[in-house]
């Protein structure tokens, strides 16, 4: 392959600065409003897929904090992102996280209208506006980019480069798997926990963790799995099925049923690997499915998750037992992973606490908290500055 795996290679010795981000950092509302507005709602979000919105009409919607996009497939055929607010009183002017409009977009509250396209197609009541220009009232767009049939959306022009280029080395071994062709499997999930969004990256960002966490994972892949650390924001994880795998039902069944995917590069016909794009989101692959989960801050310590999965058009009777077994694996290890997270993100509200001593086999963990430290400088002080503003420090720490 054109790129070729390679085990990640640790710092040298024992120099490397084995320390995770302060506790504080995981318990500060200050600190929370600054991830939003410099990390989330500067970098790239993956939104959905173009076959989540197959027809002119079709929408989906996605909110960051005080954000919120509408995404929607026009008359042309092309697909938009939209702020969804309406430009007459700031209404939602789609209240579904996933629907269908027949004509054309009708705020619910007013009953402005606008055309696909996001232009203003009318005002009701349009003689109480006097001189009303439909020109200059048109949905707000937001920045998107679709790579690989995944849309991404970005509300701020952040510094990082488009997702085609962030991706790039990792979009030969991608390509492979036709991402773009794919159909979703019963649209949007999403589930709510009660800790920071960091919380949860930390724990899916290592692999070290597997062995005792996670059974059926360890039975699947075993020792072949290991993590890249986050460069230039983005990652890798893999596993290739263990030859001793099968003493968990789920994995028994998988490894015995699920076929052989011929269109596959032989060394991606037995392997499932994540691919990390920071700050929040994971493309994961396996043989028979592709998937994507996020995370997105509801408050410091309650984070949304979200997700959604997508198959071949035309799936064998084996390949959807596959992609079951697969997604019964996948359900098992997330459950468990709340349940680390809870525990992780409780830890550092204790005295107790003095830091993260990291392993070499933490590197992904490691790796992402520098991306955060890149982004927010402020995170580099051992406590929580007090007395000014943590935004205008964190700008001075910028420019220093």
């Amino acid at each position: 392959m054109d790129n070729a795996l390679k085990s990640p290679a640790a710092p040298p010795g024992n120099d490397w600065d084995r320390r995770g981000l302060p506790a504080w950092t995981y318990h500060s509302e200050a600190l929370l409003q600054l991830e939003i507005d410099e990390i989330f709602l500067n970098h790239w979000q993956l939104a959905g897929h173009v076959n989540d919105v197959p027809k002119k009409g079709d929408y989906f919607t996605l909110d960051i904090a005080n954000e919120r996009a509408l995404i929607v497939r026009g008359d042309d055929g092309e697909v938009r992102a939209f702020h969804n607010l309406c430009r007459h009183r700031g209404s939602r002017v789609v209240g579904d996280k996933q629907g269908h409009c027949k004509n054309a977009l009708i705020c619910p509250f007013h009953g402005w209208v606008y055309n696909f396209d996001g232009t203003l197609r009318g005002a009701a009541r349009p003689n109480s506006f006097a001189g009303l220009d439909k020109s200059k009232f048109g949905l707000k767009p937001v920045e998107s980019e679709i790579w690989m049939g995944f849309v991404f959306i970005r509300f701020n022009k952040g510094p990082q480069p488009s997702v085609a280029e962030l991706m790039a080395r990792f979009a030969p071994e991608l390509a492979h798997y036709k991402i773009e062709d794919l159909a979703p499997v019963g649209g949007f999930y999403d589930f709510t926990t009660n800790v920071n969004w960091k919380s949860v990256r930390d724990v899916d960002n290592e692999g070290y963790h597997v062995a005792m966490a996670h059974p059926a994972l360890q039975d699947l892949y075993g020792a072949t799995y290991y993590d890249e650390p986050f460069e230039g924001g983005v990652s890798r994880s893999t596993g290739t099925y263990s030859t001793h795998g099968g003493r968990r039902w789920s994995v028994r069944h998988y490894l015995k049923h699920a076929p052989v995917q011929t269109s596959l590069p032989e060394d991606l016909r037995r392997r499932w690997s994540y691919f990390g794009l920071f700050p929040n989101c994971v493309i994961a692959v396996t043989p028979e499915m592709v998937q994507f989960y996020q995370e997105f801050p509801l408050g410091v310590s309650k984070t949304l998750q979200r997700g959604a999965v997508y198959c071949r058009r035309h799936e064998s009777r084996e390949d959807r037992l596959a992609r079951y077994l697969a997604k019964r694996i996948d359900r098992e290890t997330g459950r468990e992973d709340v349940q680390l997270t809870i525990w992780s993100n409780e830890s550092m509200k204790s005295k107790a606490f003095d830091d993260f001593h990291l392993s070499d086999l933490e590197l992904g963990v490691k790796s992402h908290h520098d991306h955060v430290r890149s982004a927010l400088p402020v995170v580099t002080l051992p406590e929580e500055p007090q007395g000014r503003p943590i935004a205008e420090l964190n700008r001075e720490l910028t420019e220093a």
